[in-house]
């Protein structure tokens, strides 16, 4: 039984008349009748009663009709909702990202998506990087905005540096200023109380290397706390923390941020995904507006991991 036999016959039974059925559906009508009488021989059945040139339903006929019509319709039905996704009206797409970029770069990007495909489900994880990268590779994700290098064990992945950006402490407006001047050298972090992320950020990885670099274990009032956490605890004077430079800019004028002396500390931050399967259509739209937003210079892709 053919789609397109199916179309035919609902057209019969409709006009009740097999030329004005061909002119309906652009046949030719001996073309159209020998497809009606192939589906009878199918079917088994005779479909139309041709008596004296009077074109009726017969019992098989009448009982074919309503389960053609519906599916003809589920077909159409099947159709939009192709061009729809196909066209970005409608869609989701599966998102990972650093907390740190949640809160920094990602709500103008995802504004600027969500105005041009309203129609497309956002939905958002938060996570560390290596949280992330096995979100990507179980496959409950479609992109991740992750922290470069990727861990030794990471699967195989393509990524695109998206941005770098400095890291900066931050602290409550009423204390002290660390450091001297208008810059901290991460030597200055030795005995400050610091307010630490939680075992698998990579700010935290990232800082207690850095100090340790500088021969001395960094001494912490409060771990374990997610970044808007950390932010409060930072402006209750629980101590300093050290952030990405996007953070502090949106934090409020109730932290005061300061810079890292030279060399100080930078983080690449790329988007990834599967190397071995492609990203839906909605997917690859919101890569291209994330690849968009970044500075000019990077957007070389690699494949990492194995």
């Amino acid at each position: 039984m053919q789609f397109q036999q199916l179309m035919y016959f609902v057209a019969v039974a409709e006009t009740r008349h097999f030329t004005r059925a061909a002119e309906e559906v652009h046949v030719s009508q001996p073309s159209l009748s020998q497809q009606i009488r192939a589906l009878e021989n199918e079917l088994g059945a005779e479909l139309f009663s041709r008596a004296r040139g009077n074109i009726a339903l017969t019992d098989a006929g009448e009982a074919l009709l309503p389960l053609a019509r519906r599916i003809l319709a589920d077909a159409d039905t099947a159709r939009h909702e192709v061009q729809e996704l196909a066209q970005l009206r409608r869609g989701r797409v599966r998102l990972g990202a650093t907390p740190s970029l949640c809160t920094g770069l990602l709500p103008d990007v995802l504004r600027t998506f969500h105005d041009q495909h309203p129609g497309i489900q956002l939905l958002l994880e938060e996570g560390g990087s290596h949280d992330l990268v096995r979100e990507l590779a179980r496959g409950a994700l479609d992109l991740a905005l992750v922290v470069l290098p990727l861990p030794a064990a990471s699967p195989a992945l393509t990524t695109v540096e998206l941005l770098q950006e400095d890291l900066v402490v931050v602290s409550a407006a009423g204390a002290p200023r660390p450091g001297k001047g208008g810059s901290v050298r991460i030597a200055d972090l030795q005995g400050e109380p610091l307010v630490m992320f939680r075992h698998g950020y990579d700010l935290r990885e990232l800082t207690v290397a850095a100090c340790r670099a500088e021969g001395f274990e960094p001494s912490f009032t409060v771990e374990g706390g997610e970044m808007d956490a950390v932010l409060g605890f930072v402006r209750a004077g629980l101590g300093v923390a050290v952030v990405p430079s996007m953070v502090a800019v949106r934090a409020g004028h109730d932290l005061r941020t300061t810079r890292l002396a030279p060399p100080g500390l930078r983080r690449t931050i790329a988007l990834a995904h599967r190397s071995d399967v492609a990203p839906p259509r909605a997917a690859r739209e919101l890569q291209r507006v994330l690849l968009a937003s970044r500075p000019d210079g990077l957007g070389k892709s690699s494949p990492s991991g194995g």
